[in-house]
This record gives structure tokens, sequence and C-alpha cells, in this order.
């Protein structure tokens, strides 16, 4: 059920680009939430007036299987509709995601060609093309399923790593200046969820969420050479900085110029 409404923590990887993000960036998540919320439940309500759980639970497609008994001629209609509810989560992921990327690169965690930006568009490019190969690789299964609960396992041990890592922060520098302060009490009660959540995705799922850990582990070399890049053999160096060089002048990318954090 968390999937369906998943995305709101997207805002938070693009701070950098809100104006006035102590005010925007909480009004913009509560305000998505509520209004998401209240659209599923109606909607919910709206298939179990026409359904049956049973009917509910059998249907391969439950808007489509809704839409021929309450809407019947509008049928057709519904698939156009979850693409292009698709094609806006699509949008979104493809706007956040390459922000965490390119911050990571940024401070020294990735390859400094996913720090660069394109010299016109001032967008995160090669960010945004590293994350095609990976969705084309994930897509290769083909069941949906299977798909959500291996992404569902990163993604929330991450985020449950991500305010721990708040947490920690929170309390080793307290005064550090922030955009805007999360109420421990809530921060707190969401690190527990996720870690319950985690926890309830290696007893139910445990081959998905095998597999999510080994390929989350073969991030850990390239962590490796990222970081200490500059204890590689002198060749390997020159190779990277090659590529490198190439690599910036194909994609048209650049350094940020303007301090924006």
């Amino acid at each position: 059920g968390l999937y369906a409404y998943g995305g709101w923590f997207y805002l938070n990887f693009v701070t950098e680009e809100v104006i006035n993000p102590n005010r925007n960036i909480p009004v913009a998540i509560i305000f998505s939430i509520v209004t998401v919320t209240v659209f599923y439940v109606l909607v919910n309500v709206a298939y179990y007036t026409v359904m049956t759980p049973a009917e509910l639970l059998l249907s391969d497609a439950v808007a489509v299987t809704f839409a021929n008994r309450a809407l019947q001629g509008l049928a057709s209609v519904i698939p156009i509709l979850v693409a292009l509810s698709c094609l806006g989560a699509l949008n979104g992921g493809f706007f956040g995601s390459p922000r965490m990327l390119f911050v990571g690169a940024r401070e020294g965690h990735w390859p400094r060609i996913f720090s660069m930006i394109h010299i016109r568009r001032h967008t995160p490019l090669p960010a945004v093309l590293f994350l095609y190969p990976l969705v084309v690789v994930m897509l290769i299964n083909g069941e949906i399923y299977q798909l959500i609960n291996f992404a569902s396992f990163s993604r929330w041990f991450f985020i449950a790593l991500a305010t721990l890592g708040m947490l920690i922060h929170r309390h080793r520098f307290p005064h550090h200046p922030r955009p805007f302060k999360v109420p421990l009490v809530i921060a707190i009660t969401f690190t527990a969820v996720c870690f319950f959540i985690v926890g309830l995705s290696l007893y139910s799922d445990p081959w998905n969420t095998g597999q999510s850990c080994v390929l989350t582990l073969t991030g850990v070399p390239v962590y490796y050479l990222a970081v200490h890049r500059f204890r590689l053999p002198n060749r390997w160096r020159r190779i990277f900085n090659y590529c490198s060089k190439h690599m910036q002048i194909l994609l048209e990318v650049a350094q940020q110029e303007v301090q924006t954090y």
C-alpha cells in the first residue's frame, strides 16, 4: 500500500530548486499527501460500491473492471489515463532521483562527471542518463509485483538510514543552520516505522529482498573507487580522467558555477 503513496520524498531531493524551501516544502508535502489520500479513499469506496471483495481480488485490472461495470463506454479510456498517471510519476522520478546522484558526486561520493550540469539547460544530464540503463534492466523481468517488492525494500531501507542519519546529525550539530526542521517526534516515529517495514519485507519475501541486498552491495566497490580514486594506480586514473573529459565534451556539461547549497 505504501508504494501507491510513494513520491512525496522526491521533493526533498530538489530542495535547491525550490524557492523559500522552509515554507514551500512542508506545505507541498502535506497538501499532496492529503490530496492523494482523499482521492485514493474515494476511489476505493467507488470500487467496493460496484464490486465485491472477491471480484476485486480476482481482477487483473481493477480500474478496467470498474469502468466496464459503472462507466461502460469509457472503459477503453482507463488504460490511457493509467498511462498518463505513470508518465507523471516517471517525470517526477527522473526530476528528483538524478539530483541525489548529482549532490552525491558533488560531495565526492560519486565520479566527478555526475556532478556536472548541462551548459545551457542547467540540468544534471550525466546523472539523468545514468538512470536509463538501470531502469531498463529492472524492467526485463516483467513481473510487476516482484519488481515492487524488490524496489520497495531498498527504498525504505535507505529512507530509514537517511532519517536515522538526520537524527544523528541533529544530535551532533544542534545549532547547524537548516532550511527547515522536522519535529523530533515525527522523525523518530517515521524512522522506527521504516525499519519495521524493512524487517517485514525480509520476513515476508526473503528471496526478492535478498536480491535487493545483493544488488545494493554491488555499489560498495563503486563507492570505494569514487571516494579513494586518488589511491588508484596512475594508469587507472589516466583512463578515468580520459573518459570523464570526453564524456564532458560529448554531453556538453560543466561544473556548477553558482553555489546553490
